[in-house]
């Protein structure tokens, strides 16, 4: 499991897996003077993300990002990308283990308008697993779940991604994911219940389980020097099924899904 540019994925999506390792990115023009390639990278950096207000919703919002890495090559992960995550299964190809991460929600604030008419969604933290399988260095395709901790939301996603020939210095990859959610998430996420819509003068909504994204992300790092540089990301989403038809979308929202990010990353 490796960290991305998504900084801060889970503020607006149930689950986010990694594009194509932005911690592999970083070390890449530099892994051929490591005299250890399994020592263990830090890296750290701030930036900036514009991203829908909510998931769903056709209005961005920009906020600053932290971004942290740590990763302990055997052991495991810790970073704001991916959450921590435990390696149980490690191989040539096979790769696998625990997976933990926060799930922000929703406040007043981010629903504008309908602030004080639809639920702010608290965060959660949710816990659950991963499998991944590397054809090769630069193309992998893997599944993750998960579950909310303190609630009844399940997740999955299954995701593909391949790493890009350099361009000069510059490293850069593309991922594509799908991902979907139980029933309570869905509702808890797209649903409308009768009061809620009563307030919004539409109509009351109770989906069931389902796929409910599709993403296209595209991953950069271009470095300015052995250990700094800039890392870039866009991703581009199209909410459907049960998510897209929900009345907070298509009354209020939208179901394209586009957030950018762009940070200053050092590493070690």
């Amino acid at each position: 499991m490796r960290a991305t540019l998504a900084l801060v994925p889970a503020l607006n999506t149930p689950m986010r897996r990694s594009c194509p390792a932005i911690a592999a990115l970083l070390l890449a023009p530099f892994a051929a003077h490591a005299a250890d390639d399994d020592a263990p990278t830090y890296a750290f950096g701030a930036g900036a993300q514009r991203m829908p207000s909510w998931q769903g919703a056709k209005d961005q919002r920009t906020q600053a990002i932290p971004y942290v890495d740590i990763d302990l090559p055997g052991v495991g992960e810790l970073s704001t990308a991916d959450g921590l995550t435990l390696d149980a299964i490690g191989g040539e190809h096979w790769h696998g283990g625990v997976y933990g991460n926060w799930l922000w929600g929703r406040t007043r604030g981010d629903l504008g308008p309908l602030g004080g008419k639809v639920a702010s969604l608290s965060p959660r933290f949710q816990a659950g697993g991963y499998l991944e399988y590397a054809f090769d260095k630069r193309f992998s395709v893997g599944t993750h779940v998960a579950h909310d901790t303190d609630g009844a939301g399940g997740y999955a996603a299954v995701y593909a991604d391949y790493q890009l020939p350099d361009v000069w210095y510059i490293q850069h990859s593309l991922e594509v994911q799908v991902e979907g959610m139980n029933g309570p998430a869905m509702r808890r996420f797209f649903g409308v219940r009768p009061g809620e819509a009563a307030a919004l003068g539409t109509s009351t909504w109770r989906p069931g389980a389902g796929w409910q994204s599709a993403n296209v992300e595209y991953d950069a790092f271009v470095p300015t020097s052995q250990h700094t540089g800039f890392a870039l990301a866009v991703s581009y989403g199209r909410l459907f099924g049960n998510a897209g038809d929900s009345p907070l979308v298509r009354r209020f929202g939208s179901t394209r899904q586009v957030t950018e990010t762009l940070a200053f990353v050092y590493h070690f």
